[in-house]
């Protein structure tokens, strides 16, 4: 069964196709989008040795000459190094500015090769092809691509809208469960800043933290909904001029944490799910939100396996220092996202450095 969402943008709309057993249709699905002939799939070695005979094999049977590369996998390896490295191998292959970068990975490879894609020849096609359930519901979508700078993620980037997303979700049965988990991160997410329904659905099920206990009707609303949320708030803010800054609830923190870990103690959901337990704290201390509907965020995210205090040891004044330097920084003040009702978020600047030192004092 395909589900197809709309990422209807001003200047290129795009589709979302989440559909189990698909991954071996990517040749003919881009074959409809009339692209050049020349392909770049990128990956990691996990992911290529799944799956990267079944992407090559498809986009070759539909006309495409496919070269194939990879990049280490992690957070660490998100560096401008690893650009470089892409560009090579398209310089070596000719890429032109009618073809394709093909990203087959998780978050890490998706933000890499949408950057690469950006910024070579001035901006060449991207194809999202996630394989985590992370990339899935949130990073694969939107065109926002980026590597991190050693002082903070994301730091250097460029907006690049993919001309087409696939989600097998077969390739679930594959994750490991600790990427399944950093990607329930995201899924909350979209319950506590958009859709109430889906957040009723999480409570629901007994268990958030492994597939086998995820209903296949549950896994399917988690995949359309969340996609459904991430293309509604980019159709009505592209790049970021205000609504889509909901995206970033639990962020705030959670990139602080993750810069102040190296990216390597932390998967980014992992760090986002302690972020919203800090902004939710936050949210509440300033009278914005119920302590009980804190309270059910973070039993949600318990669900979920994911951690809901500060790792052991981490200075929490590096972190109030850390987050002067987050992207979303706007005349020297931090903006935050907080929760006012389930389904429903503010952003604000009247968050004092007292306010946040207050909350992960206690975490």
């Amino acid at each position: 069964m395909t589900s197809v969402i709309n990422v209807n943008l001003p200047t290129q709309s795009y589709e979302i196709a989440i559909a189990p057993a698909s991954l071996d249709q990517i040749g003919q699905s881009l074959a409809g989008l009339k692209l050049g002939k020349k392909v770049l799939l990128v990956s990691n070695p996990t992911i290529f040795k799944h799956f990267g005979k079944i992407a090559v094999d498809s986009l070759e049977a539909a006309g495409f000459q496919v070269a194939s590369y990879c990049l280490p996998a992690g957070e660490r390896y998100k560096t401008l190094n690893s650009i470089q490295k892409l560009y090579d191998i398209a310089l070596e292959n000719r890429l032109e500015r009618s073809s394709t970068m093909v990203a087959l990975g998780g978050g890490v490879i998706g933000d890499m090769t949408g950057f690469a894609a950006a910024t070579w020849l001035r901006g060449i096609n991207v194809v999202q092809v996630p394989t985590t359930l992370l990339a899935m519901v949130d990073s694969a979508i939107g065109g926002k691509t980026g590597v991190n700078h050693p002082h903070g993620k994301n730091l250097i980037g460029a907006f690049h809208q993919p001309r087409f997303v696939l989600i097998d979700t077969q390739v679930l049965k594959t994750l490991p469960v600790r990427e399944l988990r950093a990607g329930m991160a995201e899924v909350i997410k979209y319950g506590v800043i958009w859709d109430a329904e889906l957040f009723n659905q999480l409570e629901q099920s007994k268990r958030l933290d492994q597939l086998r206990y995820i209903k296949p009707e549950l896994m399917d609303a988690i995949l359309t909904r969340s996609c459904q949320a991430k293309a509604d708030v980019v159709g009505k803010d592209e790049k970021e001029g205000g609504l889509r800054a909901i995206l970033n609830y639990g962020h705030t923190v959670g990139h602080a944490v993750e810069s102040l870990t190296n990216y390597r103690l932390l998967k980014h959901g992992e760090a986002v799910g302690i972020g919203m337990v800090a902004a939710g704290q936050i949210a509440v201390n300033l009278g914005l939100w119920q302590q009980a509907d804190a309270d059910r965020q973070n039993a949600l995210i318990e669900k979920a396996g994911l951690p809901t205090k500060l790792p052991a040891g981490l200075d929490i004044e590096g972190i109030i220092e850390a987050l002067q330097l987050d992207k979303k920084v706007k005349d020297g003040k931090v903006r935050f996202v907080l929760p006012t009702q389930i389904g429903v978020v503010t952003v604000t600047d009247e968050v004092t450095s007292d306010h946040i030192r207050q909350v992960l004092q206690k975490m």
